[in-house]
């Protein structure tokens, strides 16, 4: 069930209506911390849907919620969750979301 709750919500961490994308970033932020390593499963679904456009916005708020998103799956998950799906993000991105994520990786 899992699955399906998550496939659902990551199409609205990348919707084209701004609000919806930062309303779900904003939402993410504070599901990490409740649900913490239960998230390994769909961890690299979410992540991508997390990094990907919201990262390199140019939107200051959706931008924000992305990094504390980011910060919270730090901050919550065991790293090793998170290294390769960091380490993919890292290599594949642009820009500022590439200097974000390699950061983190530091």
């Amino acid at each position: 069930i899992l699955f399906q709750i998550f496939d659902a919500f990551k199409s609205r961490l990348h919707d084209s209506n701004s609000k919806v994308n930062q309303v779900a970033l904003e939402t993410m932020h504070k599901m990490i911390p409740l649900l913490k390593d239960n998230l390994s499963p769909v961890i690299n679904m979410l992540i991508p849907a997390m990094v990907d456009n919201n990262l390199n916005s140019k939107n200051p708020g959706i931008y924000a919620a992305a990094i504390n998103v980011i910060q919270a799956l730090c901050q919550h998950l065991d790293n090793y969750l998170l290294l390769q799906p960091f380490c993919t993000k890292a290599q594949f991105l642009n820009g500022k979301a590439k200097q974000d994520m390699t950061e983190k990786l530091a």
